[in-house]
């Protein structure tokens, strides 16, 4: 993950938008999101990503001596840090809302539950770091996050939930993704740590706009178990409306303390679509220094 700062600007015209100077003031922005690479690690029920140059450099030649090389990508929805739709997860047949699933599939796309419903998002953000509460590195293998180690963790914060927020639940498990093996990170046989049905509840009675973790999946998944059951899944995408973001990178804010920001995340428009790769970035605004203390002193 790469950590941005912007330097603070000069101030040399009036600002009228608040919004603008506090980016001019300098702000320190969290990239959130995966590499993608062929080879990374995923869950084997979506198709891998694929990379290749279709036109390479001296291919085709201008007159004037310039060239240019092109890519075509191959990869799924939900392969690297992606944000879950409405439409990727049905129970007993129907989608949020009580939406008959075969029904809401029109020629291939979801008009009313795809991806490109999903309004860009720039929101208050709240980390919870479970493994600091628990006084580890990580969770273990297959440890189900309950709602006691949410509250625990808001506590001891001092960050609480609220209705539209974006939450992130860290478990410690991200630093397995650039592990050799990309097997580990995927946990099929020793488990992945994560919210289960009484976690998803616990989020979702508070209003929260959309949860993402660090892990391949945003559940507890059992040893040896895999993606069999996902409770997850439905409590949140299927019965309360709450958008899901995997596979995210989470160790650097937790590493500086940060556990409130600004949110930005945007879905690729793929109209019709069960999901789509995204790049969230957590934005924390310049905090004054004594320095800044004294040359305002010295202004006035």
């Amino acid at each position: 993950m790469t950590i941005y700062t912007t330097a603070a600007a000069s101030r040399g015209e009036v600002e009228h938008d608040p919004l603008l100077s506090a980016v001019r003031d300098g702000v320190t922005v969290y990239d959130l999101g995966r590499p993608l690479f062929a080879g990374m690690p995923q869950s084997p029920n979506h198709p891998a990503y694929t990379h290749t140059l279709p036109r390479r450099h001296g291919d085709r030649v201008r007159p004037d001596g310039g060239s240019a090389a092109n890519d075509m990508l191959v990869m799924g929805t939900h392969v690297g840090t992606h944000i879950d739709a409405l439409a990727h997860v049905s129970q007993d047949g129907r989608l949020y809302g009580g939406a008959d699933a075969d029904e809401a599939c029109v020629g291939g796309l979801y008009p009313d539950h795809g991806v490109h419903t999903v309004a860009p998002m720039v929101c208050r953000g709240v980390l919870l770091d479970v493994p600091a509460t628990l006084g580890a590195d990580s969770c273990e293998p297959g440890y189900e996050i309950t709602p006691a180690d949410l509250d625990a963790t808001v506590r001891r914060q001092g960050t609480e939930v609220g209705a539209g927020d974006v939450v992130l639940i860290r478990s410690g498990w991200g630093r397995r993704f650039t592990d050799p093996d990309r097997a580990v990170y995927i946990g099929g046989e020793s488990g992945v740590p994560g919210v289960g049905e009484a976690g998803a509840r616990w989020l979702a009675g508070r209003g929260v706009r959309a949860a993402g973790a660090d892990t391949i999946a945003f559940e507890c998944l059992a040893p040896g178990q895999g993606h069999s059951v996902l409770p997850a899944h439905r409590v949140l995408l299927v019965e309360s409306g709450v958008y899901i973001i995997e596979a995210m990178a989470l160790d650097e804010p937790a590493r500086d303390g940060v556990h409130e920001f600004t949110f930005v995340l945007s879905p690729l428009p793929l109209f019709g679509a069960t999901g789509s790769p995204v790049r969230p970035l957590a934005l924390v605004g310049r905090r004054p220094s004594a320095g800044d203390a004294e040359e305002g002193g010295r202004r006035g």
